[in-house]
């Protein structure tokens, strides 16, 4: 017993959490069910129970993440959630903390929002980058919505009260129903083929499906698509619509929406008062400043003695052309003694300097050798002569003259009677020929014998 290892509940119940923490199934996950226990904490917090006909699991959604819900959660409401899994160390049970809650009667189409909408991100339909700018001063504005809603209504009124100078075409189009999401495209590219400078494309709030024509991808590729800068204005300000991100500016309403596409006229006017009355400013200060400038010249020695500045100049420039003319021939003088210098330094290495001095060197180098050789070969024809002669004296065939012969056996010289058997055949050399003989009787003894 004194082996077994015991854990504390606080160490089993943090392993339990790591293991749920680092399940990357459990991290982002989608669950559905009906919420009982329902309670909103004052600091903003909702606790609740999902549970459905055979289990439960305790939730949590923070403030942080509740904020932007556009419902009221309510008991024995069916929800979608989307969240992580993880362990309350405090009382060891698990729980989802939710980051999106949806009512179940639209999860279907809330599921399909946010495939298409991580689609067209990943496609770079929302990047800034191919964001076009809203022109300052518009002449001509374009309107797709319903000539009958009340999104017309307040974007005329709002235009009309802002910027009179505009004109506004309505383009009208579906913008609830089935057919709603081609009325749109089709009203886009009529649009585009107006002379417009913006172009504002939108309706008034309602649920997701009366939305949902705004959600739908071929609206949002072809606001994509559009040479026309566009101003999505979808719904209330909580409501983001897939034309929201696609559009070049979203408007949190239609009315918004005429606001940002215009400036105020008064807000005009009051602009260019002011820059008039800054212009005037810098006019005045201008036109004192050079008005005292000019006054400070005609006070000036030359307006006032003009003749005895121009002798002034003129004793001046003969100064000066003195000046110049020595300075020219002292730096001429200069340049002329370092020319001579140089072209003295180039004749000592002129090539045809080195080539004489090289052809002397060679003369007198080649008579060297020339007498080199002659004593080398003559040293070398005594030496061979010596040599010569002490080889002929050394010579076999001067001794064989003599009247001696060499014998052999085979092709051995013999030296001694020592190397020789009775009756053996040998080879007696003489100057002018051989014989072959037949060793008959051997006698041992030296030649002074």
């Amino acid at each position: 017993m004194s082996d077994i290892k015991y854990v504390t509940v606080t160490a089993l119940t943090k392993y339990i959490k790591r293991k749920f923490d680092v399940d990357p199934h459990l991290q982002d996950i989608w669950i559905k069910g009906e919420l009982s226990n329902f309670n909103l904490h004052s600091r903003g917090h909702m606790y609740f129970t999902l549970k459905d006909e055979k289990a439960r699991i305790q939730g949590v959604m923070f403030a942080s993440a509740n904020k932007s819900l556009k419902f009221k959660p309510e008991n024995g409401m069916k929800v979608l959630l989307r969240g992580e899994i993880t362990v309350y160390e405090q009382n060891g049970g698990y729980q989802i903390y939710v980051k999106e809650m949806q009512p179940d009667g639209i999860g279907s189409l809330y599921l399909a929002y946010e495939e298409l909408k991580n689609t067209l991100q990943k496609q770079g339909l929302f990047d800034l980058i191919h964001k076009k700018p809203i022109p300052k001063f518009p002449s001509q504005i374009g309107v797709i919505t319903s000539p009958t809603g009340a999104a017309i209504r307040d974007i005329l009124t709002t235009i009309n009260r802002r910027y009179p100078l505009a004109k506004v075409i309505l383009i009208p189009a579906l913008v609830q129903g089935i057919n709603a999401g081609d009325s749109i495209v089709q009203a886009i590219k009529q649009a585009n083929q107006l002379d417009l400078d913006v172009l504002i494309v939108g309706r008034g709030g309602g649920s997701i499906e009366e939305l949902w024509a705004f959600n739908e991808e071929k609206v949002a590729r072809e606001i994509f698509a559009s040479t026309i800068p566009i101003i999505s204005a979808v719904g209330h300000e909580t409501d983001y619509t897939i034309a929201d991100f696609v559009a070049d500016l979203r408007a949190p309403t239609p009315t918004g929406a005429a606001e940002l596409a215009v400036p105020h006229f008064s807000e005009l006017q009051d602009r260019l008062i002011e820059r008039k009355n800054r212009l005037k400013r810098a006019m005045q200060e201008k036109l004192v400043s050079k008005k005292e400038k000019l006054e400070h010249l005609q006070s000036s020695y030359a307006f006032r003695y003009p003749k005895q500045l121009y002798l002034q100049k003129e004793q001046q420039l003969d100064a000066v052309i003195e000046r110049l003319q020595k300075a020219g021939s002292r730096t001429i003088a200069i340049k002329n003694e370092h020319y001579k210098q140089l072209n003295r330094r180039l004749l000592t290495v002129h090539p045809r300097e080195k080539i004489l001095r090289s052809k002397t060197s060679h003369d007198l180098l080649l008579n060297r050798l020339k007498r080199e050789m002659t004593s080398i070969i003559s040293s070398k024809d005594a030496n061979f002569r010596q040599v010569i002669a002490q080889l002929n004296a050394l010579s076999p065939l001067r001794v064989m003259e003599r009247g001696y012969s060499l014998v052999y056996d085979g092709s051995e010289l013999i030296k001694s009677v020592d190397h020789i058997k009775k009756g053996q055949t040998v080879k007696v050399q003489f100057i002018n020929g051989n014989i072959q003989c037949e060793v008959k009787e051997i006698e041992e003894g030296t030649i002074n014998e």
